[in-house]
């Protein structure tokens, strides 16, 4: 196999210094690739029928309502709905944990130190939107 691809580089290698891609449609303009590298290839199917359809896998569908929850807290200064936001943020995490096919393993602690710091930069974006 590592034959075939030395042959293949070669080629292209060679196909370039020749200037064959030169004149390709959308040259020197960054190329628009689906996100889906990461996404297991027998659900990649069902996720282009699901976007042509005008859906979105549930995972986005949460990690949108998700992003969408930490807008509104960093909005929010009231404690009690702070902590409500919070309880909402938790169960679509798990949710989304539960779809990645198990837990994520973050230490508690690392956790706890990402939520101080995203709470003072909300603090300091909004003192200094103020």
């Amino acid at each position: 196999m590592r034959l075939l691809d030395a042959l293949v580089e070669q080629r292209i290698a060679a196909a370039a210094a020749r200037g064959e891609f030169d004149d390709l449609p959308g040259a020197g303009h960054p190329l628009a690739l689906d996100d889906d590298a990461l996404v297991p290839e027998e659900v990649r199917v069902a996720n282009r029928i699901l976007k042509n359809a005008g859906f979105a896998p549930p995972a986005v569908e949460q990690l949108r309502a998700l992003r969408e929850l930490q807008n509104e807290l960093t909005a929010v200064s009231d404690s009690a709905t702070r902590g409500r936001l919070q309880a909402k943020m938790l169960a679509l995490d798990m949710a989304l944990e539960s779809l990645r096919g198990g837990p994520m393993v973050v230490p508690h602690e690392y956790c706890r130190r990402i939520a101080e710091r995203l709470s003072e930069r909300a603090l300091a974006d909004e003192a200094a939107t103020s």
